[in-house]
């Protein structure tokens, strides 16, 4: 690691830490030539796979647009940010894991579906409504119908 203050690029590690709930190393390092100390942080880089659309256009995985539409279909639902934040780290996790370069948005939105079906009931039928594209009351209700199945098993 190169010395910020002089350049060198003779450091040595003093102590290392986890920080951010063990997803980060906070490394103290100090240069051979001037002594000077500083900090570095180093975490995973972790590659996300592209998302295939449905019009078979190819983009970079984007967490922002997976979180907002979450969100929206959370809206003045009770439901903690730490449970949202951790929605989203499960399928970004779920994304990683299989261990492919690209993944159908299908299978995205059918994730954050399975999600929502477990965190909050009316969030998972707002989204499934925009998602599945909804036309009719009967559509709510089939959907609706197979959740409350589902509870009184």
């Amino acid at each position: 690691m190169r010395c910020p203050f002089c350049g060198a690029e003779d450091t040595k590690v003093i102590d290392s830490r986890l920080v951010a709930g063990g997803d980060q190393i906070r490394r103290r390092r100090e240069c051979q030539t001037c002594t000077e100390r500083f900090s570095t942080y180093e975490t995973a880089e972790l590659m996300l796979p592209k998302i295939i659309k449905q019009n078979e256009v190819r983009q970079p995985f984007d967490e922002d647009k997976l979180r907002s539409g979450i969100l929206r279909a959370l809206e003045k639902r009770p439901v903690s940010v730490e449970q949202i934040e951790t929605t989203v780290g499960h399928i970004k996790h779920s994304l990683i894991s299989t261990g492919e370069r690209e993944v159908s948005s299908i299978r995205v939105g059918e994730a954050v579906m399975e999600h929502l079906r477990q965190l909050d009931h009316v969030a998972y039928v707002r989204f499934a409504s925009v998602y599945r594209s909804f036309e009719d009351l009967n559509e709510f209700r089939q959907e609706i119908d197979k959740l409350s199945a589902e509870q009184s098993e």
